[in-house]
């Protein structure tokens, strides 16, 4: 890597639990990541502002109020509309595997759900950048 990995974690909506965000912020930044945490009840607007201003490569949202199929869908609509589609858009939470599946048929990168290990997310990121830094060469 030449640079290192930007990345923001957002708790988008009403959801107060975070602890679970926190963790994935620090293990990302133990990693080498640069990490952003926006904190707690981000609207989608302020989420996809926050990327293109801190022009990251991966947005990661932590869902656990069950509005993922509503707020994974709105962020991706406003970083393409801020032409960012080479963000990464991932997550996490409490995410049934079909929606999980229709997601990432929409272009949502890979979602965890409870019992991952920060290592399965460190190493994906890790991936998703070193290939798409190979397609910019």
């Amino acid at each position: 890597m030449s640079r290192p990995i930007r990345v923001l974690v957002a708790k988008p909506g009403l959801d107060g639990h975070d602890r679970g965000a926190k963790v994935v912020a620090a293990a990302l930044r133990d990693a080498g990541m640069e990490v952003i945490y926006t904190g707690l009840h981000q609207t989608p607007e302020m989420i996809a502002t926050a990327a293109v201003q801190e022009d990251v490569d991966v947005v990661g949202l932590s869902i656990l109020s069950g509005a993922h199929m509503t707020l994974f869908p709105r962020v991706l609509e406003l970083l393409r509309a801020d032409g960012r589609e080479d963000i990464l858009l991932t997550g996490g939470g409490i995410i049934p595997k079909d929606d999980m599946e229709s997601l990432h048929k929409l272009g949502i990168g890979r979602l965890f759900g409870p019992g991952t290990t920060t290592g399965e997310l460190v190493k994906y990121i890790k991936e998703w950048f070193a290939e798409r830094q190979r397609q910019e060469v």
